[in-house]
């Protein structure tokens, strides 16, 4: 069997363990639906979000800090 991707294995790095996600992948990794990651993360004050282009990526570590300040009691 041949390898298409120069001989190394690909393999998939788990939401976990990424420094920025997609939207979608946001969305799986703390159940907030991707319309409200839009509209949270329209604001210019969002430091969670990093634009490539028209693309957004929400950076983990600093999304996984502002989840826990909105839902601490």
């Amino acid at each position: 069997m041949h390898q298409q991707d120069g001989g190394t294995k690909s393999r998939q790095v788990p939401i976990w363990e990424k420094s920025n996600l997609t939207l979608e992948e946001a969305a799986a990794y703390s159940g907030i639906g991707i319309n409200k990651l839009r509209e949270i993360t329209n604001g210019d004050k969002c430091k969670f979000v990093l634009w490539v282009g028209n693309k957004r990526l929400i950076k983990r570590r600093l999304f996984d800090c502002f989840v826990e300040q909105a839902y601490s009691i």
